[in-house]
């Protein structure tokens, strides 16, 4: 079951006879920010990369919503999502790592307490600790079909991989996570 809803619910849900009208820039940020926020966290495993990653895909929203085409918005943001943290992935690789200070206290600002986490992450910490020590491929297939809730072809059309990719990845990336929950 996915931990995300599908669809919204309440007072800004849609309409179905306007589902076909493109969302301004801002509906997009105040519906589907959390949804952008919890995507963007599964993929990273940290809230402030989260953060900044959700930066990145509302600037990316904002300059391609012209070109987006009704249909699932959570698909379309969902990728959006993907390429940018692979973005952010391929640049990390190039940028060198500083060396921090002797003195943790320095550079580290106080952790939040275990329960804290617990609660802002939605995922008991085992489990996003599994999550994290997935690979790439593997982490974002099972976090876009389980957490996010996408289809199989939902995913195939964000990652723009054939369905059948899809299906292996969430397969073997969910045989990991049962290897490393279990031992």
């Amino acid at each position: 079951m996915p931990v995300l809803p599908r669809r919204r619910q309440g007072p800004q849900a849609p309409h179905p006879a306007e589902e076909a009208v493109v969302p301004t820039w801002e509906e997009v940020a105040r519906d589907y920010g959390r949804f952008i926020y919890t995507v963007a966290y599964r993929l990273t495993g940290d809230h402030d990369e989260a953060q900044d990653l959700v930066q990145e895909v509302l600037l990316r929203v904002r300059k391609g919503l012209r070109t987006y085409e009704p249909g699932s918005m959570e698909g379309w943001l969902s990728r959006i999502t993907t390429n940018a943290f692979y973005d952010e992935m391929r640049r990390r690789k190039r940028r060198p790592a500083d060396a921090l200070p002797e003195d943790p206290d320095l550079v580290l600002p106080p952790s939040q307490s275990a329960e804290d986490a617990l609660a802002a992450g939605g995922l008991p910490g085992d489990v996003q600790d599994a999550l994290r020590s997935l690979p790439e491929d593997y982490r974002t297939a099972v976090v876009l079909c389980d957490v996010v809730g996408l289809s199989y072809e939902e995913i195939a059309e964000a990652l723009d991989v054939p369905v059948g990719t899809v299906r292996s990845r969430i397969h073997r990336g969910r045989g990991r996570l049962r290897g490393v929950l279990v031992a």
